[in-house]
């Protein structure tokens, strides 16, 4: 009943330990969209601001313009880096708790051997 137990136990790890997995690798495909917005943003500040930038019938971007698109893409990179931050903590824990898990499941199969 002992090794059945142990067993179970194993079972139950192992399948927590690919449920972490499977987050773990939402968490890292989060943070990479993060980043790829943050340098979308860094470029249509540097468009906003070239004279490349005017309209397509020629007309100038005005200055409030480009102030405006600057503020707007500024709050949005902050928004992007905090979201990238809360996305690392977690991914921080994750880590930690599937490490702690992993020393678990080692734990149990030594006492299962030993059992056997």
């Amino acid at each position: 009943q002992a090794e059945e137990e142990l067993q179970e136990a194993c079972t139950r790890q192992a399948l927590q330990l690919q449920e972490m997995g499977r987050r773990e690798r939402l968490l890292r495909a989060d943070a990479g969209r993060a980043r790829e917005q943050l340098e979308s943003f860094k470029s249509q500040v540097l468009q906003a601001c070239s004279p490349a930038a005017a309209g397509v019938a020629g007309t100038a971007v005005t200055e409030q313009q480009v102030i405006e698109k600057v503020r707007q893409i500024s709050e949005e990179s902050q928004q992007t880096h905090e979201r990238e931050k809360c996305l690392q903590e977690e991914l921080s824990s994750r880590l930690s708790k599937e490490k702690e898990v992993s020393e678990n499941v080692e734990v149990f199969k030594k006492s299962l051997h030993e059992l056997q």
